[in-house]
């Protein structure tokens, strides 16, 4: 069984002769009537009844028609799907994002994206940074933003946002009248940090062992806005991008820059290298590619 032979019955039984369904599908009549014979040759068995003046169905004839009006219109409305695609009229993309950094940057690539491209759905997958290659190595997100560097050469990487890292520190805290700070100073202090699937977590560590000393780390938490809310209540400091402060609203916390922007937050896109990539995530990538700058300058 072939489409056009389905086709081919179809327009016969909806203009009712073979005269007019071959002028319909820009066929001679012969070739339209071999269809017919090559269908009901498939099903063995008669589609139309031919002792009568007037065209008409057998039994088996109504329910082929049922149904192959239905076959056409779903291939119909296939070929429309993938022409949409194709033009990225429609489609979903799996955004893997850590929540700090969706914090800052999904909502404007959403709006951005969503203003050029309203069919196309932005699904957001938060884990932790360190979580969030896995699941770009898995297929299960498209695209990440991850921390970098990152050395897994099944990656293809685009650069994507630099920051200082500063001290968070309560408006009380005896740090927070000094303009600068080196990390050293911090020794004594007590840590709060993202829990240890979060690259901050060891971002963190690792900045404190290179000065020769182990941070005391009194809380963690998975929860930036939680972060902030206990160095309001001046239990501990942290270390954290500059771009943040801008996220949060609390006016017992200040930031300090370190006296040498020595330690920096880089990010990146990350996809799959020589994966298949959808019409919208090409156009998504462009997006991105396009508001870079912008971001940077931002923050």
């Amino acid at each position: 069984m072939e489409l056009r032979d389905l086709q081919a019955f179809v327009a016969v039984v909806q203009y009712g002769n073979f005269t007019r369904a071959a002028e319909a599908l820009y066929i001679s009549q012969p070739t339209l009537s071999k269809s017919i014979q090559k269908l009901e040759a498939s099903l063995k068995a008669d589609l139309l009844c031919r002792t009568t003046r007037q065209l008409q169905l057998t039994d088996i004839g109504g329910v082929v028609y049922e149904h192959a009006q239905k076959i056409l219109h779903s291939v119909l409305e296939l070929e429309r799907s993938i022409q949409d695609v194709r033009n990225v009229k429609s489609g979903k993309i799996k955004f893997g994002i850590p929540p700090l950094i969706g914090t800052l940057f999904f909502p404007e690539i959403a709006r951005k994206f969503h203003e050029k491209y309203p069919n196309i759905t932005l699904e957001l997958v938060e884990k932790g940074a360190k979580l969030i290659g896995e699941l770009v190595l898995s297929g299960e997100v498209d695209l990440a933003i991850v921390v970098l560097p990152v050395e897994n050469e099944q990656f293809t990487v685009l650069p994507f946002f630099e920051n200082e890292f500063v001290v968070y520190v309560n408006a009380e805290h005896p740090l927070a009248s000094r303009s600068a700070v080196t990390l050293p100073e911090l020794k004594n202090e007590q840590f709060i940090t993202f829990t240890a699937e979060f690259a901050l977590h060891d971002f963190v560590i690792r900045a404190c062992q290179s000065e020769g000393f182990q941070p005391q780390i009194a809380y963690k938490s998975s929860q930036w806005d939680l972060i902030f809310e206990l160095i309001a209540l001046n239990l501990g400091i942290t270390i954290l991008p500059k771009a943040i402060y801008a996220k949060q609203t609390n006016k017992n916390v200040k930031i300090i820059p370190f006296e040498t922007n020595q330690l920096m937050w880089q990010l990146g896109i990350v996809t799959l290298k020589d994966s298949y990539q959808s019409y919208a995530l090409k156009e998504l990538l462009t997006v991105i590619q396009t508001e870079i700058w912008s971001w940077q300058k931002i923050f």
